[in-house]
């Protein structure tokens, strides 16, 4: 590989982070150069909306590789910057410095941003999103125990951040569009699930409601809701899904669909271009149909694929998507993608306890698993999927019958 190539990657998150480090390693000899919009190395975002939040874990604690790493990998970054536009003919992007960069191949690894409300008050202070340790900073202002708290949202942002404040004691109360908690996510067992756990430890929770506006002078004072009823709030988090950062590909012309295009080699549209995370949308063959996955896990080892492919080592990426969410001491750990499901069969009782396991079946074989505190359910959910087994649905359920002996 010659050494007067020069790589460059856009995004300095998990993606970015994994990618310049793999390209390394698979014998990229040329510069690496990494550009970032954030003060900060690539740091971990799923402690963020928990152990961060909680004031357990520090910025230094959740970095992905401290700076000696990178240093040693000869790996460069430029941060605090922006790419304003890529010229693909010329091979350069543009910063918003003014300064033009060159560069033999591309890595877009620009993540994706929260998706932010257009309501009344919206701009209020004391309303939060959370997406970087800088958020974190400016919600620990407004946590004070006794206050009340309003989290718009009841996905795994909305759920994590309400565990954390109400641990905090803050009087919580989450507001939820859609007819249950994690409607998007998962099955109508685990929704229950959660809201009893959240309703145990003294969240409120409010389904089928909209937020028409906030209210307050200055400072958020109030939750203004479709029904009409007005919640007290002098913090409110916004947590209603993400959106990827696909306009830099766009405007060079790349192709774009819910995400930058790649193929099972993490290639973009142009070849001299590769892209990785939340920003890409790709084929899953386990799954026969197109995804765009916002997890750790695919930045990653997606970002493993695309290094690997520009150091002319093709291998398809073929990972089974996973994910997990913590809320007090429940650990939710999800294998495989549960859309399309036709039958669900679970392990445990989901009306009392903190463990239960569901399995998600679609023409009697499992695509997906759903393990809360029950971590050998998850690891060999995995392989029942990976195999596409069909399996004793009544031993599935029987919680007395050893998960192992299912992979018999």
């Amino acid at each position: 590989m010659e050494r007067s190539k020069r790589c460059i990657v856009i995004g300095a998150g998990h993606a970015g982070a994994q990618f310049a480090l793999s390209l390394r390693q698979e014998g990229w000899a040329g510069k690496i150069i990494v550009i970032g919009d954030e003060v900060r190395l690539p740091y971990h975002r799923p402690p963020l909306s928990k152990s961060v939040l909680a004031g357990e874990k520090s910025a230094e604690d959740i970095l992905i590789r401290p700076s000696a790493v990178y240093e040693k990998a000869d790996i460069a970054f430029r941060l605090a910057t922006r790419v304003e536009s890529i010229d693909r003919e010329k091979r350069q992007v543009a910063l918003d410095s003014g300064e033009r960069l060159d560069y033999d191949r591309l890595a877009l690894m620009t993540g994706s941003r929260a998706r932010r409300v257009a309501l009344p008050g919206a701009d209020l202070a004391g309303i939060h999103y959370l997406r970087s340790i800088t958020d974190v900073a400016q919600i620990k202002k407004d946590v004070v125990a006794d206050r009340p708290a309003v989290i718009v949202g009841g996905g795994y942002i909305g759920l994590e951040t309400a565990a954390v404040l109400r641990r905090a004691g803050m009087q919580v109360t989450v507001v939820e569009l859609m007819e249950r908690v994690l409607q998007r996510v998962t099955a109508a067992a685990l929704s229950a699930f959660y809201q009893r756990v959240h309703t145990e430890e003294g969240v409120k929770i409010l389904c089928n409601t909209g937020v028409e506006a906030f209210v307050g002078s200055g400072h958020v004072s109030e939750v203004l809701c479709s029904d009409g009823s007005r919640l007290p709030a002098e913090l409110v988090i916004i947590g209603i899904g993400i959106v990827p950062n696909v306009e830099l590909a766009a405007a060079a012309g790349l192709k774009v669909d819910n995400g930058i295009l790649v193929d099972e080699f993490a290639r973009s549209s142009d070849h001299n271009i590769v892209s990785a995370g939340d920003c890409t949308r790709h084929y899953n063959r386990l799954y026969e149909r197109w995804i765009r996955l916002e997890s750790v896990q695919n930045a990653s080892d997606q970002a493993r694929i695309a290094a690997m492919t520009l150091c002319g080592k093709e291998k398809p990426y073929e990972a089974l998507p996973w994910f997990w969410s913590d809320q007090y001491d429940l650990k939710l750990q999800i294998a495989g993608l549960s859309q399309g499901y036709d039958e669900l069969i679970t392990r445990g009782d989901k009306d009392s306890g903190r463990s239960l396991a569901a399995f998600y079946l679609k023409g009697g074989v499992i695509i997906a698993v759903d393990a809360i505190n029950r971590p050998t359910e998850f690891m060999l959910g995995k392989r029942l999927i990976m195999n596409k087994a069909k399996v004793d649905k009544d031993k599935l359920a029987d919680a007395s019958v050893p998960i192992k002996a299912l992979l018999e």
